[in-house]
């Protein structure tokens, strides 16, 4: 009787001491996820970058070449340039818009007798004279694609076409910002644009331009995209 009972118990232990093992087999791996051949722990690390825009050449004050005559008229032109880096991944835009209107003032006399060329909307293909002196720009870039729309042409008209040409498309002067570089892409070697501009006195303009120093003055502003 005592040896069966002693037998009984015996079974007894073996049973629940191999249950244990099964059960410390099977949980062990979740419980002590450290302790094995090998073990991965994926993490990642974020550092944002901004976006950074810059004047590395900024547009220098323009001296028109050449004097012009009041009466008998005449062409003066004159151009700077403008260089602009940015990291932005989408690039940068660029306008330029004048402080007065009409842009150039008589710097002793006040006069705005030469006032701003036909177009502040779009440019013209080509430079059209009138009966009156007029003040007009124009832009081109060292990279045809950086330039606003409006200032390329398919060779007859602006603000259609791909080509990016010197002396070709005109606009007039105006306190309202026009773009005049749109870019897609970062410049991170800087990209140049150059803006040309131009003053047409006609024989016997009307009104009358008297004789001082007229000036514009412009303000480019380039924000990324």
């Amino acid at each position: 009787m005592k040896l069966k009972s002693v037998q009984s118990q015996s079974a007894d232990v073996l049973i629940l001491v191999v249950c244990s093992f099964v059960l410390v087999s099977l949980l062990f791996p979740l419980l002590e996820p450290a302790i094995s051949l090998a073990q991965t722990s994926i993490f990642t690390i974020r550092q944002p970058v901004v976006g950074e825009i810059s004047f590395t050449t900024s547009a220098a004050n323009v001296t028109m070449a050449g004097s012009l005559a009041g009466l008998t008229g005449g062409n003066a032109t004159g151009t700077t340039l403008v260089a602009v880096q940015t990291n932005s991944a989408t690039g940068y835009n660029m306008t330029i818009a004048f402080t007065n209107n009409p842009a150039m003032r008589g710097e002793t006399t006040g006069s705005t007798a030469i006032g701003n060329y036909g177009t502040t909307t779009e440019p013209t293909f080509n430079f059209f004279a009138s009966t009156s002196a007029v003040f007009a720009y124009s832009v081109y870039a060292s990279t045809t694609a950086d330039l606003d729309q409006s200032f390329k042409s398919n060779g007859s008209a602006c603000n259609t076409g791909a080509a990016s040409t010197a002396n070709t498309c005109w606009m007039g002067a105006s306190t309202t910002a026009f773009m005049i570089v749109n870019r897609s892409t970062a410049a991170t070697s800087s990209a140049t644009t150059t803006i040309q501009f131009r003053v047409n006195i006609p024989n016997n303009p009307t009104p009358a331009v008297q004789s001082d120093f007229y000036t514009a003055t412009a303000t480019l502003t380039a924000v990324t995209q």
